[in-house]
């Protein structure tokens, strides 16, 4: 950082030494390109130096350093190669002598030397730019200095308190900084400069004299009750000494406590002046909002308590900070982690959902009913992060994304959004040697200070009307209450209930030690789940809670009497202790609903993964269904084998003479693989040999052996060779007679076929219509809800009796009533639901 012996001019310096005065004409610029100050080979008459022998003392040229250093004496000497100068360091404008930078415009956002200064800002409109002196993060102010104090003068002004004057020629004022600020350079033309001793700095007043005859002061805005410390308008004006008819923006900062919130606002605005109280105690120096106003900038400052500070009421402080980001313009978040945290994001997330949701819309109602002066975004203000590290480096381009869009994506990574904020910038510091440099922040402060395409100014007065009318709205009292570190939802079970969304009370896993959900309140009832139960009024009065449910027949009757008493007399309700107490149609007329007599109703919770307990009779039937294709099955099992016998023997009876009877034929005639009991055998009409499915896939007419020009099955080798081979001569009488009674056996065999096929279809209807209210329908089914297998022609689909969910033959082996869903006897059950305890 440079100091102010940079500047341009005679410099007239009191010396901490009393009575001793130094005069010191101050360089004009700095030139990067160091001169060989030997000239024994070189040429021309700058030439560029490359090294420094530290024992010559002296730049050299590569011709003057090797003619030197041939003498043997000299090859011993120590020679420091001179590095490139950081291209950050220089001024922008390409000079000659590639001139250190001395002065950063503001305005244009570039760094100078004095030179190019003088040369760019000679014109009327430019000479207004702000400009500071250019503060590099790796200069030091003392090593600046050199050749301009003495050795012994360089410690005392760093060690003891001194001050430091600067004369404004353009305005014939006197500026004072103290030694603590030596790093921060006002913005003035800097034609001479004084050093003196200081007595020890006193604390006593927050008042500022930063130009001579004005006096800046903070005062307590809004205390940490979030009352209002300013009693009108005019009173909050006099308290800024700002001109009521000023427009003005509005600058807050937020942050985590002890960040150096107050240390930031001080050195960004106010030049490094203890406007806002700081303090090195672990007390906050902080409390509520602290308000101040910057007459160079135009800007009410508002300095604000910490986040994650001690307070009796946290909630209280954050909804106070919201407040006053809505009524600002900029909002810089300050924070010195090392790396960023949660607490940033979840911070201004938050606040933007706040924004939106609540005081963008209070402030336009607001606008319209006080009628403000001034108008008022609809839009939040503009989000500046003021990072600064210490040991690790800052947010950097990354793979073409700038630091903000970086940002902007950590943002959606937390599901959390910004778009309620006129614009989000990030500055980043990595201070390696103190002080910190406010440089970067204090140009992204005026860069959105100038922009008034979104905010503009306004007038002092519409700025507390604004933050009193949010005061009075959002105000009350709120619970102290914080978010545990450890809440139940750590550790509590994860299942919420199905109709009333209700979480389960018990811990992680209970279902491993058999431990049902259980919740604490109660639930409430939807037709869908049908989530009512019924509990025998008898049993309940002796103090037992007996389930019953409504059923097609009771657990006594057969399926058949069970389904006749069913049609006759309606569903039955049985209890386990008291026997049938209700049937739907026991009288011819006036019967009651159960409820009402014999009955006590209760809600249910309805947990993802169990059984549903379902009240309708809508089982009946698929147990007339279940009977029916049960008998079927069970008909067709025991039946095969000897069905299979019976018809190979009459179709020995039945076939031509040529043929080969099966009894004799045990493998295929073409691939020769051995037939299985179940297996059919194929003949071929022109041959009379057996062949399996795919050996005999053929047909052809065959006219030889009496079957007319109707094409026929034969065998792949008949069909190859038919055209080759010429057929004998047959017997076409004797062949028409035992062919024929062949034709009436596959006549009737196909007539039979087409009318069990034909039946079967409605069967695929009656089931669909005919499955309970609870089963997933077949077409939503496409693999076992246990083994994930797909379901194929052959591996049929079932459906479990407790769950109604698809699923396979191996993964059902299982048969249990479930008298839940209405099943007292035996039924198919899922693995699942079969280690269920209550079914």
């Amino acid at each position: 950082m440079r100091s102010p012996s940079a500047c341009s001019g005679i410099a007239s310096i009191s010396s901490p030494r009393p009575g001793r005065i130094i005069t010191r004409k101050l360089p004009t610029t700095r030139p990067s390109r160091k001169v060989c100050q030997e000239r024994l080979a070189c040429k021309g008459a700058k030439p560029e130096a490359s090294y420094f022998c530290t024992e010559c003392g002296t730049y050299q040229c590569i011709p003057c350093e090797t003619l030197l250093h041939e003498n043997i004496k000299f090859l011993l000497h120590e020679r420091e190669q001179l590095k490139p100068v950081a291209a950050e360091l220089l001024c922008q404008l390409n000079c000659e002598d590639q001139n250190l930078a001395d002065i950063c415009c503001i305005d244009c956002s570039k760094n100078l030397c004095f030179k190019c200064d003088r040369i760019c800002h000679s014109d009327g409109c430019k000479k207004v730019h702000r400009r500071n002196p250019f503060e590099p993060e790796t200069e030091d102010f003392l090593s600046c200095t050199e050749g301009l104090l003495e050795e012994g003068e360089k410690s005392e002004i760093e060690e003891e308190n001194v001050l430091i004057t600067f004369t404004d020629t353009s305005n014939n004022k006197m500026i004072s900084l103290g030694s603590e600020n030596m790093y921060s350079i006002p913005d003035v033309a800097c034609e001479t400069l004084a050093v003196e001793r200081k007595g020890p700095p006193t604390l006593e007043s927050n008042a500022v004299d930063l130009d001579g005859d004005s006096s800046i002061s903070s005062f307590l805005l809004v205390d940490e009750k979030e009352n209002i410390k300013v009693n009108s308008e005019t009173d909050f004006i006099a308290k800024l000494d700002c001109p009521s008819n000023t427009p003005v923006k509005v600058v807050s900062i937020f942050g985590n406590t002890g960040e150096g919130k107050s240390h930031t606002l001080n050195h960004t605005f106010f030049r490094g002046k203890e406007v806002f109280k700081t303090s090195i105690t672990q007390s906050s120096c902080t409390v509520g909002v602290w308000a101040a106003y910057d007459p160079l900038s135009k800007v009410i400052i508002l300095d604000t308590e910490g986040l994650l500070g001690t307070t009796a009421n946290h909630n209280q402080r954050t909804r106070l900070l919201l407040k006053v980001l809505a009524v600002s313009d900029i909002v810089i978040y300050r924070t010195r982690a090392e790396r960023l945290h949660n607490d940033l994001f979840t911070f201004l997330g938050d606040a933007s959902k706040a924004y939106c949701r609540h005081f963008s819309r209070e402030l336009k109602a607001a606008s319209e009913r006080c009628k403000f002066e001034g108008p008022l975004s609809s839009l939040g203000p503009a989000v500046i992060i003021f990072h600064e590290t210490l040991h690790t480096q800052i947010l950097k381009e990354e793979n073409g994304h700038s630091p903000e869009e970086i940002l902007k994506l950590r943002f959606q990574k937390l599901s959390q959004s910004v778009d309620a904020f006129s614009a989000l910038e990030y500055v980043g510091t990595q201070t390696s040697m103190l002080p910190t440099s406010f440089l970067g922040l204090q140009r992204a402060v005026q860069k959105q200070l100038q922009n008034s395409s979104v905010r503009s100014a306004r007038s002092s007065s519409v700025v507390y009307q604004a933050l009193k009318v949010l005061n009075e709205k959002f105000n009350g009292e709120l619970e102290k209450t914080v978010p545990s570190s450890f809440p139940d939802q750590y550790f509590a079970c994860n299942n919420y209930c199905l109709s009333c969304s209700v979480r389960c009370s018990n811990s992680m896993n209970h279902i491993r030690d058999g431990t049902p959900h259980v919740a604490t309140t109660k639930c409430r009832y939807q037709h869908q789940y049908d989530n009512r139960i019924f509990m025998c009024k008898a049993c309940y009065e002796r103090g037992e809670e007996v389930l019953v449910f409504p059923k097609t027949s009771a657990a006594s009757d057969s399926t058949w009497m069970g389904l006749a008493k069913f049609a006759w007399s309606g569903y039955v309700i049985e209890c386990i202790n008291c026997g049938i107490i209700y049937r739907s149609r026991e009288y011819w007329f006036g019967n009651k609903d159960p409820w009402e007599t014999v009955v006590r109703t209760d809600i249910k919770h309805i947990w993802q993964g169990e059984p549903t307990h379902l009240q309708s009779t809508q089982n009946y039937a698929q147990r007339v269904i279940d009977s029916v294709q049960y008998l079927s099955e069970t008909v067709s099992a025991m039946s095969v084998k000897p069905t299979k016998t019976l018809s190979s023997w009459v179709a020995d009876q039945l076939a031509p003479s040529y043929w080969i009877p099966n009894s004799q034929v045990t493998h295929c005639g073409q691939c020769k693989k051995e037939f299985d009991e179940l297996d059919m055998k194929h003949h071929c009409r022109a041959c009379g040999y057996a062949f399996c499915e795919d050996c005999s896939s053929r047909t052809r007419p065959v006219p030889e052996r009496g079957w007319g020009n109707t094409p026929v099955r034969v065998c792949d080798e008949c069909y190859k060779y038919s055209e080759e081979l010429e057929p004998p001569t047959p017997n076409l009488d004797k062949a028409n007679t035992e062919v024929a009674a062949r034709k009436v056996g596959e006549a009737l065999q196909n007539t039979l076929g087409t009318v069990i096929s034909v039946f079967d279809y409605p069967i695929g209807f009656i089931k669909d219509s005919a499955r309970p209210t609870y089963w997933v329908p077949d077409h939503l089914i496409t693999c076992c809800c246990v083994c994930k297998e797909p379901f194929t022609s052959k591996t049929p689909l079932h459906h479990c009796r407790a769950c109604g969910q698809g699923v396979c033959d191996h993964c059902s082996p299982g048969r249990h009533p479930v008298p839940t869903q209405g099943w007292d006897h035996p039924v198919r059950v899922c693995t699942t639901c079969e280690g269920m305890k209550n079914l």
